[in-house]
Order: C-alpha cells, then structure tokens, then sequence
C-alpha cells in the first residue's frame, strides 16, 4: 500500500460516514501561543473542542501536518520522526465512545480499511486515578467487538491520557491500538512494555477541560479527538519493522546511498537522522520560518545543523550540495499533496544552503577554540556542544589526538540538564494563551484584527499578517512591511485602533463558502488551511441595524471573539521591530481603566 492510498483509504472511509474532510493547518499555529509548533491534530481545532461551532459541521477528517522536538534526541531508531502527518477523524459534541471505536476496529480490520488481522491486534483503556474514574465503557465496547479480556490493558494517565502534558485546556482518557510486528505468533497476553507491539491508533475522549486554577470541569460538549500515525502505520501494513524503508523515507535513503558511497545498513543512525532532519527542515521552511537563536528558527537550525554533523561523520565532502539534494528529493515526493512545497522551493533550497555557510564558519571558531585548550572535561565538551555544534563524537575524536580522554558520563550529565531545561521550557509553552479561551485572550485575538486592519489603512495593502502570538499579558503580529515604522505610523495605527474601539463595534461571525467569503472582501492569509466552508468576523458598523458603510475589518479566521470592540479597553504599542526580511513585529497591550 501506498502513502497516498492509505491517506486517501482514511479520508474515504469517514467522508461515507458522515464526516467533512478539511484540509492540514500549517505547522506554525496561527494565534496559538501554546506550542511552537502543530504537535497534534488538536491545536488547530481547540477553539471548536471547547464549544465554537466549526465552519464545516461537528464531523471532521483530516491529515495534518505535525512537528515534535520533545524527543529529537530518538531520532535514528527505526520509528521515531521530528516531522509527520497524522490522520484524525473529529466529532465535536456528535458520537462518542461507541462510535468511535466501532469505526476504528472497522478501518484496522475490514477490506475497506486495512485489513489487518485482528489476531495481531492490541489495544488499552484508562485505568482510572484520584481525577477520573476507570474507563469502564470503552473496555465493554472492546469485549463487546469480541476482543478477549487479555488483550486489553489498563494503563495510567502517563499512556492512557491526552494531552500528555495536560497544563490546561481539553483533554481526556483514551483507548490505543497496537499491531504485533514480530516475527513469531502474537502472545495471547497483551503486554504493553513488549516493544514488538507498536502503537497505531489512538481515540481520545475529550470530555474535561482543565482550568487556569488547576481544577478540573466537563467539557460543554463530549468530543473524540483521533490520531493515527501515517508513517507507522504505513511500515506496519506494508509488513516492514523500519518506517525508513516505506516510500516516504526510502528516495532519500538511496540518494545518500548513492552521494556517499556507502550502505543504509551499515550507517542506520545517521542515514535516518538525515532523511528525518532533512525532511522536516523542507516543511519548516515552506511554513515560513528562518533559522535564529529563538523559538522556532532556532529548532529549524537544531534540525539543518544536526544533519550536517550526520553528513560529515559520512565523510561526504560536499555537505550542502548533499543537504540540498535531499531536500530536493522531499520537495519532489511530498509537494502533490502538500503543494507550498514547490511553490517555496527556491526559499527552501536557499536557506538551507545559507545556514550550513554560516554553520561551517562556526565549526571553523570552535576549532580554533578547541585548540587552545590543554584539559578537556564533561563541562567543556558539552559548552563546545552548545557553543559550536560540535557533536561529542566529534570532541572525543579530536580529545583523542590531543592524547585527552573526555568523561562522557560528566558529559551526560550536562547534557540532562540542558534537556530538563529545555524541556521545562516547552511545557511553559502550553501555558495560557487561546488555548484556554480565557475572556483575556480572547479580547487580544480580537484586538490583532482591528491592529491588522489598522495597519493596512495607515500603510497600504501591501500589509498583510505573516503570524501573531497572543497570551494573557500582550499581543504580537508579524506583517509584511519593508521598512521600520516611524513614531508618527505608530501613533497613526495605535489612534485609529483605540478610535474603533470607542466606536463600539459589533463583532459578527458568519459561516460562509470560502470562494464567497473571499469575494466579499475577507482577508484570508492562511489559505493552505481552509476548506470548503469558513467562519468570516465582520468588525463594523457601529449599530445593530440602520447603519450603512463599509466594515473596519474583515477575515476569514476560527478563533474566539469578543461581541463588540468596546470590550477592548485601551490599546497600547510598546514595541516595534524586525522579525525578518521583509517582515515587521508589533507588540501592544490592551488595559482598563
């Protein structure tokens, strides 16, 4: 089976059964400042989860465009990936558990689906703890389904829970689905730590909503949020136990082959550390970001400079061309279903060519620090690490020549720490922000349309909004606009945004067909991500009824608003400056007197 026949199997089988097909979100989120990335199907379709009618209807399917950092370091076994799609089937206050997992049994194992043998399948439920009582229902569904008692496990909230990192926000217990890869029979014990039973489907039932204080409340509506893997799954139906011999991976996997000289066989950690890095640094770029030392650039220069150590270490002399080359194959397999690929080819191919300049002039400093040193430790070769981007393979390599023998456990050591940082600092991440949909944010989100509209009329029709980050304290957006605004622009945009906050403006949603909603005179700059049908927020007039004119703003857009602009308070911009070439940022904050 194919890539785009399995996507197309999984799109089919939920559009016959009553379910729209919207197309993938971006992987930077639009007005989320939760995550840094789209890490799952859900972040894009939060504000729907927690109660606001989709565009689409209450029945959804879809494959999105997913990035995950958190276990970069996993890369370079046979099924762990930094980018991948995952395919979701949405009821937003429809069907629930019966259904739910009636339809997924149904796609693993009939001929319209997989077809997979139900004698390999596996599958856990929700133990339960002192929040959330034992999944009892869905392990009836599986007995009911004829699945026998020893293959269903359950499990605690660390497997059996989404978000796994429940900070806030919607989440809920949730039933998995594992396939046996092994060789031998399937076990007739279900036992989860037995790595030949790998994780295919997940169903999670959404039915709470954390909030700010940490208490824990029903959701307005019950909601299924699913997840399938597209590269796993792809390996396990094609019966391969190694996701980088499926089509997706394998194009590449030879290409290196055959710029290196050398066998994947030989070399499995670098080769898919390469093709995996490589491959996410083409949909990272296509979605807008640039290397830095910040937030999302400096993931995207982590995934560039990580591959070229990998190239390097195979001993391959041209190491950009090589990038280049691979991530041209990327471009070519992918861009038929996800089309920005080609269409920002030249932007891929140039920054990646651009970064790795920049990262050999590095490379080329830490040498010459590394020459000055006379005693190399743990400590050391972990700042050289940090500092320069040398790998540890690396040091230990050149340590060695000095006649130096570096302490890897102290190492390690340096290295947790940096991990644990790191990853305090992601999960400060899901903290506040529109995931929540506190009255606070929502007012900001509401703020970035009349700051857009604002801009545009101060500055011309050439601004159009490249990204926003919103949280609980300030707003942020990014828009195309040449050259620093002077003081007076900024007085002029600042004014006219507090004038149409006085003016008191309605605020009005309408669900509308896309090409109608553009026609109308909607902006709409994320359209990759729209389907068929659109929710537009019209800000303007000023009256209910009675009140002729043209709207201060509209756009197409899924976020939360508040009723009328007078909600806002006062807008203040505190800072302005670049956020690349070509691009502008602002900062305000909104207060009360």
């Amino acid at each position: 089976m194919t890539s785009n026949e399995l996507r197309q199997k999984y799109l089919d089988f939920f559009r016959k059964r009553g379910h729209k097909v919207i197309p993938s979100a971006p992987l930077v989120p639009e007005n989320d400042p939760s995550v840094l990335f789209t890490t799952a199907g859900m972040h894009p379709l939060v504000p729907f989860l927690l109660g606001q009618p989709h565009p689409q209807g209450k029945k959804l399917v879809d494959c999105q465009k997913c990035l995950r950092t958190d276990d970069i370091d996993e890369v370079g076994d046979y099924c762990h990936h930094t980018f991948f799609e995952m395919l979701g089937n949405w009821s937003l206050g429809d069907y629930f558990k019966e259904e739910a997992i009636k339809w997924s049994y149904e796609f693993l194992t009939s001929k319209e689906g997989l077809n997979l043998p139900k004698e390999k399948l596996a599958f856990s439920v929700f133990e339960g703890d002192q929040d959330v009582p034992f999944d009892e229902e869905s392990r009836t569904i599986w007995l009911n389904l004829g699945i026998p008692k020893e293959r269903i496990a359950a499990l605690p909230r660390k497997e059996n829970w989404w978000p796994a990192v429940w900070n806030g926000g919607p989440g809920g217990p949730d039933t998995e689905m594992f396939y046996w890869t092994g060789e031998e029979e399937a076990p007739q014990k279900f036992d989860p730590d037995d790595k030949r039973w790998v994780e295919i489907w997940n169903d999670v039932f959404m039915e709470y909503n954390k909030l700010p204080d940490g208490k824990v409340e029903k959701l307005v509506q019950k909601n299924v949020d699913t997840g399938m893997g597209l590269e796993r799954t792809l390996a396990v139906v094609n019966r391969l136990d190694d996701d980088y011999q499926t089509e997706l991976f394998l194009p590449a996997i030879e290409k290196i082959e055959q710029l290196s000289g050398l066998k994947y066989a030989d070399y499995l950690k670098e080769f898919r550390i390469i093709t995996d890095h490589l491959r996410a640094t083409t949909f990272v770029i296509s979605d807008g970001v640039e290397p830095s030392n910040k937030e999302r650039g400096y993931i995207l220069r982590r995934l560039i400079r990580r591959s070229v150590v990998k190239i390097k270490g195979l001993k391959i002399e041209n190491v950009a061309e090589t990038a280049r080359e691979i991530a041209q194959v990327f471009i070519d397999l992918m861009s038929p279903v996800y089309p920005e690929l080609k269409v920002h080819q030249e932007k891929i191919l140039e920054t990646i060519d651009q970064e790795i300049k920049k990262f050999n002039q590095t490379l080329e400093k830490g040498l010459r620090e590394f020459q000055k040193l006379s005693d190399i430790n743990g400590k050391i070769a972990f700042d050289l690490f940090q500092t320069y981007g040398f790998p540890l393979e690396l040091t230990t390599e050149l340590a060695e020549e000095k006649g130096i023998k570096i302490n890897k456990q102290e190492f390690q050591q340096e290295f947790e720490k940096h991990q644990e940082l790191s990853r305090t600092a992601s999960v400060g991440m899901f903290k506040g922000g529109l995931a929540d949909q506190s009255e606070i944010t929502t007012k900001y989100h509401t703020a970035t349309h009349l700051l857009h509209a604002a801009l545009r009329q101060v500055l011309g029709d050439h601004v159009a909004q490249k990204g926003s980050n919103i949280t609980a304290q300030r707003l942020r957006f990014d828009f195309s606009q040449p050259e620093k605004l002077t003081e007076e622009q900024l007085k002029m945009v600042e004014d006219l945004v507090n004038q149409k906050i006085k003016e008191a403006l309605l605020v009005t949603p309408e669900v509308m067909d896309k090409d109608q909603a553009l026609k109308s005179g909607a902006l709409g700059f994320f359209g990759a991500k729209y389907g068929d049908k659109v929710t537009v927020f019209t800000i303007g007039p000023s009256t209910p009824s009675g009140h002729s004119g043209s709207p201060f703003s509209r756009e197409i857009c899924g976020g939360p608003h508040v009723q009328n602009t007078k909600e806002l308070g006062s807008f203040k911009i505190t800072k302005e400056e670049s956020a690349g070439s070509g691009i502008r940022r602002i900062y305000a904050t909104l207060s009360w007197s």
